[in-house]
């Protein structure tokens, strides 16, 4: 069997575009398939210029495929929906497998508008296999756990639910390699991530350490029954060696949502990265994400001295009853006692508030808001809360009839502006907390924005920026900076001496900042135009 794994575009762009983050699920599934000695080749659409279905043609005129896998997010359905279109209308009618939350979070809604031949639903690597030995054996498609198709009745089969995978060791490194990871690390630059500037040439690998959530968030999606699996410290270890050993990593990002739950553990894997990276002649360091009830300064300090240079949190909101509604296991105590902490052994830290929960109300929303101006210096972002399919905030939108056609608002999500959930607040007073954030965040941009020294042109597009950091006032260079246009860009950078982080923008866009109260409605028409604009274009 020939397949041909598809990476989806995470940009709306027709071009080439390298800023995004490497798919762990294809990259997974791909590592499977040529274990199983199945003959795979990978076509990475973010790497290629040209439209879905221009690019497509071309590597289905190429060669003969059986079958083209793809995948997404629960945000993608325009993306998987070109893709799958592109395919159909190629002569050589290749089958289409699609996997990812897009299918997981509505199995069957998902499955009868997008059309694949098959759908995995849940962890894939086992079910791929599985799936594709029965087609070629000719066996009984029933009894594959985890997959929808359609029997020779037209009628929708869907199988008995996959089991969780118990042992992550069992799987094998993802295939970035396939997928191209080597020429997007080629094309990286200092300012393409919100860490990578560490660096003046940076070259940063992802890695997931566990899988599924101890928590049960209402505003995020895991499947039920999931469960937290974590891999053992020596085969994260091994994964890192051998990126380090193949890729000259230099930064390692961690994309676990809760990077460890247990404090020995995590003690462990410091101790192991710190030996790792001394038996390579180059500096490293890396990211990830805790959760504020298992932080102390001795945890902060153990990362540090392993190499670590920024800590995410998930605050969501500073309002112990919006938090209990959440269901976030967290107070705003240890919220508080974190960014101190943080802030006190020198990491950088990023982390968000979220507004617009269900028992979100006027009194604690500015609660939240009165907090990030007075104690958060601009390194905390905010944001609204999306009810993303599969969510317990999704189902509450779909009782309370705020959404009342599934698909059209799976298509439109992240487009359209957010829905007021809230039980108590008007939509009035959810238009003036927009306007309040959106103004508390240009204020802080404006305000603390870092002086740009010189900017000199290296390249095309590249260039060595210079800066003074708006907080503890040092000059330092970044090399290998990355605009299209000098006059008009803002960035965000993490001050390589106190590890703030700040913005740095172009004269045009400070003065948007400077009055955004005045410019707010006139850049809300101008983002709705360009968005329709390149919607079409793509």
């Amino acid at each position: 069997m020939e397949i041909l794994l598809v990476v989806p575009r995470y940009n709306l762009t027709n071009k080439k575009n390298y800023k995004y983050d490497f798919p762990f699920g294809l990259g997974y599934i791909s590592s499977v398939l040529k274990k199983a000695h199945y003959n795979v080749d990978c076509l990475n659409l973010n790497h290629h210029n040209g439209t879905v279905k221009e690019i497509l043609k071309s590597f289905l005129d190429k060669k003969k495929y059986d079958f083209v896998c793809t995948g997404h997010m629960g945000i993608g359905y325009h993306m998987i929906k070109n893709i799958v279109d592109s395919v159909r209308t190629h002569p050589s009618s290749p089958k289409i497998i699609i996997g990812g939350a897009i299918i997981i979070s509505e199995p069957e809604l998902m499955f009868n508008s997008l059309k694949p031949d098959f759908a995995v639903i849940g962890e894939g690597e086992i079910t791929i296999i599985e799936l594709l030995d029965s087609i070629k054996k000719n066996n009984d498609l029933k009894k594959v756990d985890g997959i929808m198709y359609l029997d020779d009745n037209g009628n929708l089969v869907v199988t008995k639910k996959r089991e969780p995978i118990k042992d992550l060791d069992f799987i094998p490194f993802p295939d970035f390699e396939g997928l191209g990871f080597e020429e997007k690390i080629e094309n990286s630059y200092t300012n393409e991530s919100f860490h990578s500037n560490i660096l003046d040439n940076p070259r940063a690998y992802p890695i997931l350490c566990s899988r599924g959530c101890p928590f049960k968030c209402t505003f995020c999606y895991h499947p039920l029954g999931e469960g937290y699996r974590m891999r053992t410290i020596k085969n994260i270890i091994k994964e890192l060696e051998w990126a380090m050993k193949k890729y000259r990593i230099n930064i390692f990002s961690f994309y676990d949502e809760i990077f460890a739950v247990n404090k020995e553990r995590l003690f462990e894997l410091c101790k192991e990265i710190k030996n790792l990276t001394r038996k390579f002649p180059w500096e490293s360091k890396w990211a990830c994400q805790l959760t504020v009830q298992n932080v102390d300064e001795e945890t902060l300090k153990m990362l540090k001295d392993s190499g670590c240079i920024l800590v995410s949190y998930g605050f969501e909101s500073f309002s112990s009853e919006v938090l209990r509604s959440m269901k976030k296991p967290i107070t705003p105590e240890q919220i508080d006692s974190a960014i101190k902490l943080t802030r006190k052994v020198g990491l950088a830290l990023s982390g968000n508030f979220i507004f617009g929960d269900v028992a979100e109300t006027k009194d604690t929303a500015y609660k939240t808001l009165d907090y990030w101006e007075k104690n958060c210096y601009g390194q905390v972002n905010m944001d609204f809360v999306q009810p993303y399919p599969g969510s317990e905030i999704y189902r509450h939108c779909i009782r309370k009839g705020l959404i009342k056609d599934k698909l059209e608002f799976i298509k439109n999500i992240g487009i359209q502006n957010s829905l007021n959930m809230t039980n108590s607040m008007t939509d009035e007073d959810m238009s003036r907390l927009k306007m309040d954030i959106t103004r508390a965040l240009a204020m802080h941009r404006y305000r603390n924005s870092a002086q740009i020294i010189y900017m000199k042109k290296k390249s095309k597009y590249l260039y060595n920026l210079k800066i003074k950091c708006p907080f503890c006032k040092e000059k330092i260079e970044y090399q290998n900076f990355r605009t299209k246009n000098k006059l008009y860009f803002v960035n965000v950078l993490i001050c390589r001496n106190c590890y703030m982080h700040f913005i740095v923008t172009s004269s045009v866009k400070s003065l948007i900042y400077r009055f955004y109260s005045v410019l707010y409605p006139l850049m809300g028409y101008y983002v709705k135009i360009r968005n329709r604009r390149l919607k079409k274009e793509v």
